[in-house]
């Protein structure tokens, strides 16, 4: 039986178990069915109205959300057959030709009650539980002459217990619906914004690069024109860069087949981890900037977990990009690491003035200390980022290394 929700905003594929279940109920609920076309027969009823009742019923439940129209909304596909039952039942009432009852059509009913329920907007879901409910209930109008001779309970009680079983269920899967909901957003967002993140690391690392060695290209046209091919070929390798980035950013958004090569830890490595923090040391100076150094302590180990490597990669490489920023005046700019106690120091400083010789516009919004504190911190790290003693910046960042348990 089709009783899921539309899947069109959270996409789930469905299990091995649950097609069983499905294929289960679904046949389940034909035999049923069938009993009510042969009780009508065996009674000497008119037939039509019961295949009517189920022909529509059994429609709204097994089609499937996710290729039924737009118009047919869980509304409609639960208030049309729950509205032919009691139309079928204020007949009978009357009519000793159409006076009949069997358990199909009140596994139909059950059915779409929780289908209602679960799967209605709020606005809709009590109006058409009500609906269907009491044509669960109706449908023992039709027999009241019967009723009244025998027990009313003895027939009531049983339906009415299991319209509030089917009630209750169809409640209990929406609230878990919604929860699965707000989890899978929160999830995304969380994922979204460490792209953001990450694309703001890696981009703007690369294009403020490029604008400084541009500028420097600028000056260097008029004055030393020999020395330009070298600031030019810097400034392509880090338009690349930059274009590589974004292009990895854009491949998990979209959730391609490459996403799972893209999500790839080897892969990640190669973004950023200790291994490649020489090399994004080694070209922070280029040809015409300041000379950056990396002191690695040997004490630091090989295997650090990743999300620590990456933290600590991308924590130099913001520090580098604000030297850009904000220290254009810098000659020096250190980078040192240190491991003690189960902690990695991160330190980055420089021996620039603050004179900065970019426009405003790209001396960034703050963002990046932001993104870097958030990282930190989910590490259980702190971080520290400002002026020095004599003259300069620092920024130091401790992470811890042990892997905490979940």
């Amino acid at each position: 039986m089709n009783l899921l929700p539309p899947t069109d905003d959270i996409p789930t594929p469905p299990t091995r178990r649950q097609g069983c279940l499905r294929a289960t109920g679904i046949t389940t609920l034909a035999l049923l069915t069938a009993a009510d076309p042969l009780i009508a027969v065996a009674g000497g009823k008119t037939l039509w109205p019961v295949l009517l009742v189920l022909s529509l019923g059994l429609a709204a439940v097994v089609w499937p959300s996710a290729r039924q129209p737009m118009w047919l909304t869980p509304q409609l596909r639960t208030a049309v057959p729950a509205g032919v039952s009691l139309a079928l039942t204020a007949v009978a009432a009357t009519s000793e030709r159409i006076r009949t009852l069997g358990p199909g059509e009140v596994a139909v009913l059950l059915c779409l009650l929780l289908i209602a329920v679960r799967t209605c907007s709020p606005r809709w879901a009590w109006l058409c539980a009500v609906l269907t409910g009491g044509a669960i209930l109706g449908v023992l109008l039709r027999f009241h002459d019967v009723i009244v001779k025998e027990d009313a309970l003895l027939f009531a009680l049983p339906l009415a217990l299991l319209t509030g079983v089917f009630a209750g269920l169809g409640g209990y899967l929406r609230s878990m619906d919604h929860r699965r909901g707000v989890a899978v957003a929160e999830t995304r967002r969380a994922e979204r914004l460490a792209m953001a993140a990450d694309l703001h690391d890696f981009v703007a690392h690369h294009v403020t690069g490029i604008m400084v060695q541009t500028q420097m290209a600028r000056m260097m046209a008029a004055t030393e024109p020999g020395r330009l091919d070298p600031v030019l070929a810097g400034i392509e390798q880090a338009a690349a860069q930059a274009l590589q980035s974004m292009r990895v950013t854009v491949g998990l958004l979209r959730g391609g087949p490459q996403e799972t090569a893209l999500l790839d830890p080897s892969h990640n490595r190669s973004m950023g981890d200790l291994t490649t923090l020489a090399e994004l040391v080694d070209g922070f100076g280029g040809p015409t900037g300041p000379k950056a150094e990396l002191h690695g302590d040997t004490s630091v180990p090989r295997n650090l977990p990743h999300e620590v490597q990456a933290a600590a990669y991308r924590i130099v490489q913001e520090a580098l990009t604000n030297v850009r920023r904000h220290a254009a005046d810098a000659s020096e700019v250190t980078v040192a690491l240190a491991h003690a106690d189960n902690t990695l120091c991160v330190t980055v400083h420089d021996n620039g003035r603050g004179g900065a010789q970019m426009p405003y516009a790209a001396r960034g919004g703050g963002f990046g200390i932001v993104g870097l504190t958030e990282r930190v911190t989910a590490l259980g790290g702190t971080l520290h980022a400002g002026p020095r003693d004599d003259h300069g910046w620092e920024v130091v960042a401790l992470l811890p290394t042990a892997r905490r348990a979940d």
